[in-house]
């Protein structure tokens, strides 16, 4: 008998291609987008290309310029540089320049960009956001970020669940 499954569960187990999964078990799943900003999109970027020549899907990355802007030194203006041209170079269709964007993880759901039932790694610790919106998302480093871009594929570990009952009134 299959057993009662946390939404996180369905859709890690959806984009791995399984039935079932279970709390600790490893797994390779498919990833709907990669999602990576001026600060950490260089080493992604970098990280990429030394495993292939283009992303997995252009329409499953996302490059947020959000963190320096406007750029406050030289070496900030370079790495938004590196995510723009990569982004044209690359032809990445969720790519949201200066004066089109705004913070990242208010405007992917803006945008619909992000929906119910994703999967989503981000180069950013707030990237588990979207699990407001019904996503199954999580902040990762930058290389496996980049391994992300050029595969499209990240390996889980399925976390286990707390649940609370709360009994009487508030």
């Amino acid at each position: 008998m299959t057993r009662a499954m946390t939404m996180a569960e369905k859709i890690l187990a959806a984009h791995a291609g399984l039935d079932e999964v279970e709390p600790g078990q490893l797994i390779e799943c498919d990833l709907d987008l990669v999602l990576a900003n001026d600060v950490t999109a260089p080493i992604a970027i970098k990280t990429c290309r030394e495993i292939t020549d283009g992303v997995f899907d252009k329409d499953g990355v996302i490059l947020v310029p959000d963190h320096y802007v406007p750029n406050k030194d030289i070496k900030s203006a370079e790495q938004a540089k590196i995510v723009r041209d990569f982004a044209h170079e690359q032809e990445i269709s969720h790519y949201y320049e200066v004066g089109c964007m705004g913070v990242e993880h208010a405007l992917l759901p803006e945008q619909g960009v992000v929906g119910a039932g994703d999967l989503i790694i981000g180069a950013d610790s707030h990237t588990c956001t979207y699990g407001a919106l019904g996503a199954f998302s999580t902040g990762v480093g930058s290389t496996d970020a980049g391994e992300g871009m050029a595969t499209g594929k990240a390996w889980f570990k399925v976390p286990e669940t707390t649940k609370f009952v709360v009994d009487g009134k508030l």
